[in-house]
Parts: structure tokens; sequence; C-alpha cells
């Protein structure tokens, strides 16, 4: 166990070296990387501030929920309990029937008309806001009140809410087939830059592999090449993206101060930016492992 962890020490060591010596090229490999991810990571940043944004709406889609005219006090009661303890209910407000008739009463193209009412018509009433506003949860809710007792009629638009959940599946779609193709841009790259250190190092590897060192001892210190090379790409685009949050925010901003609001666009969570690191990683790495495992097939076919 202590003779592999020195192997690996030294070849790491020994990559690092080697990173440091061309300071340069390791700089724009890594800057192209770094460009390559923070593309569709970008967007994937953007589309999650856009969800929580659209959360934040004051024109939020609402359920409103008529009651039967004949509902007593208790029943309304009971419907009230049934909102408090529903998970998908963030609040509510209750209107009674003559809070809704005085509303009616106060707009002059209705007063002549509910001034000659003999009684009140309008029902008493709910108005529901959901915890989360997709299409899905919004019409699950709607169709769970709409079985509650004493609920005559549940009324609900979500259109935008619609239009804004199939616009946030299509950016996702769209994100990931972009993450895929500059997921191999990225391999392509990394195979490039191995492939080159390889033809800088070809006699080496000849002499070593002559004097029985295996295929494992002379991909090694590629491989930790790839993968520091891939790790150090990720976090590029990790700070490309806060560095393009942190001007886009300004502007946003002062667009919020027009609409009394605030809002902060905000970069990837601990966990997604761990995850984004781990695969920018993964990625060098076997972008390298298919350059060095090319160059040593071609070598052992040629020595046979």
């Amino acid at each position: 166990m202590m003779a592999w962890l020195s192997i690996n020490f030294h070849a790491l060591a020994a990559t690092l070296r080697k990173l440091a010596g061309s300071p340069l090229s390791s700089f724009f490999s890594i800057c192209v990387i770094g460009i390559a991810l923070s593309l569709p990571t970008g967007i994937f940043v953007l589309l999650q501030n856009i969800e929580t944004l659209s959360g934040n709406f004051t024109g939020s889609p609402q359920i409103s929920l008529f009651l039967s005219k004949d509902a007593n006090s208790a029943e309304v009661s009971e419907i009230e309990k049934r909102l408090k303890e529903n998970p998908g209910v963030d609040h509510f407000r209750f209107v009674p029937k003559e809070e809704a008739l005085g509303e009616f009463r106060k707009d002059a193209e209705f007063s002549d008309v509910v001034a000659s009412l003999s009684q009140n018509p309008l029902p008493d009433a709910f108005v529901v806001f959901a915890r989360e506003n997709s299409a899905k949860n919004l019409d699950a809710l709607h169709q769970e009140m709409l079985k509650w007792p004493k609920v005559a009629h549940a009324q609900l638009d979500s259109n935008w809410a619609r239009k804004l959940d199939s616009f946030l599946k299509l950016g996702h779609v769209a994100t990931s087939i972009l993450a895929v193709l500059l997921g191999f841009a990225l391999i392509f790259i990394t195979f490039n830059t191995i492939r080159l250190q390889i033809l800088t190092q070809k006699d080496e590897i000849e002499v070593a592999k002559l004097i029985g060192a295996t295929n494992t001892f002379i991909r090694r210190p590629f491989l930790y090449l790839g993968a520091l090379q891939g790790l150090a790409g990720g976090i590029a685009a990790w700070g490309i993206i806060a560095a393009g949050l942190h001007f886009m925010n300004g502007a946003i901003q002062e667009l919020a101060q027009l609409y009394s609001t605030r809002f902060i666009l905000a970069n990837l969570g601990i966990r997604e930016s761990l995850l984004l690191f781990f695969l920018s990683a993964c990625l060098g790495w076997l972008g390298a492992w298919l350059s060095v495992s090319r160059h040593l097939w071609q070598l052992d076919s040629g020595s046979q």
C-alpha cells in the first residue's frame, strides 16, 4: 500500500512540475477548457435563476375556491383547516361574500346592477397561492381541491405557468445537448494536449518499455496531467460564470429598482460546483487515457 501511494505521489509531483514548467501553454489549455465548460454551465445557472425568479412573481397563478351558497361557518372553517394543513399551499386569503359584493359596489360599471339586487348572489371564496408554481403541481392541487366538500367551483389560470414550464424544459434539453457536445470537445482538447506531451517524451517511453515498465506505470503521469487540466478548467469555468454574474447583477439591480423589488443572480451551489469540478476532472482523465492508450497500442503493435 505504501509503495502504491509513493508511486502515485511521485507521479503527481512530476505532473505538477510539468505544468509549472510550461505555464503559458498550460494557461491557454486551461482557458480553452474553462470557456468550453462555462457555456453549458452558464446556461444551466441562468435557467436555475429563472425558475427561482418565477416563484417570486407577484402575479403567480392562484386558485380561487368558490364555496356552495349553503356552506355554513363550520364548513368554511373546515376548508380553512384543510388549506393550513396542505403542504402544497403557501398561503391563502378568505374573501367573504359581503366583501366581494362590496368590491362590485365600488365599481361604477356594476354599481347600478348591484343596487338592483334583492340579495347577495355571490358565494364565500378562498384565494389560494401554491408553494410551487409549476403547471404539474398547480393542476394536482386544483384537482384535489375540487373534491373537497362544499367547494362548488375551483378556478385556475395556469397558462403562463405552462408556457414557462415548457420553456424551461426546452432550455434544459438544449443545455444537456450542448453539455454533451462540449464535453466531447473537452476530451478532444485533452487528447491532443496529451498527444503533444507524448511526442516530446516518445524516446523516454520507448526506453521505459524496453526496461520493463508496465503500461500502467507509463500511463499514470499522463492521466494525472489530463485530470488536473480538466479540474483547472472546471475551476476556470466557475470563475468565468461568477465574473459574468457579478457584472450582470449590477444591471439587474438597476432594473429591479424600477419595479421596487430585489433580485440577485446566484451562482452554482456547493453541490453543483463540486459536481462541475468532478466531471471536468473525469473528462480530462478520459481524454488523457484515450490518447496514451492509443500511443501504447501503436508501440505494442509495432514491436510485434
